[in-house]
């Protein structure tokens, strides 16, 4: 039988109908922020989910070619911030990394965990993790992490829902 990371399972025409029924699955936008070394570190994020009550724990799928990967596979403490619809301008400016020499947190109040990393005020809620374990196949890992703690969170804002068009690509 093909692995998922096969030749003969990869398909340059894929199913529509299997893109459009994948997209639809509902996801959230979330934005993970560390401290790695003197850098402020942030991804973008779709794919977290509550993973445990005992101890409370998330997990999130990270592309294997982002650099959070070894971070996270290491242990690292991070903040996740889940965006609500208001928040959604900032998917824009942390879609991608930020240009040498660009600020993505200008004109944003901020203030930092104590883990060192980003905390934005705004947005529905920020929890402080660490990251315990991971696995995968494929083209994408699941991180799970221990929950800290809550920094931060808003009722008034509700979070954001996620529906792609295609569920084979973002």
């Amino acid at each position: 039988m093909p692995t998922p990371e096969s030749p003969s399972t990869q398909d340059s025409s894929p199913d529509p109908l299997l893109a459009a029924a994948l997209g639809r699955i509902p996801s959230g936008l979330f934005l993970v922020m560390w401290r790695d070394q003197d850098a402020d570190r942030v991804m973008l994020a779709s794919w977290v989910m509550q993973a445990g009550f005992a101890p409370p724990a998330v997990s999130i799928g990270v592309e294997r070619s982002r650099d959070a990967l070894p971070f996270l596979q290491n242990g690292g403490r991070f903040v996740l911030h889940v965006l609500g619809a208001e928040n959604r301008g900032l998917i824009g400016r942390f879609a991608k990394p930020p240009t040498p020499g660009s600020d993505p947190f200008e004109g944003l109040a901020i203030s930092r965990s104590e883990c060192g990393a980003v905390v934005l005020e705004g947005v529905a809620n920020v929890l402080a993790c660490r990251a315990t374990g991971s696995c995968g196949s494929g083209d994408h890992e699941v991180v799970v992490a221990t929950v800290e703690k809550a920094i931060h969170g808003d009722e008034s804002v509700e979070p954001s829902v996620h529906i792609r068009k295609n569920g084979l690509r973002y």
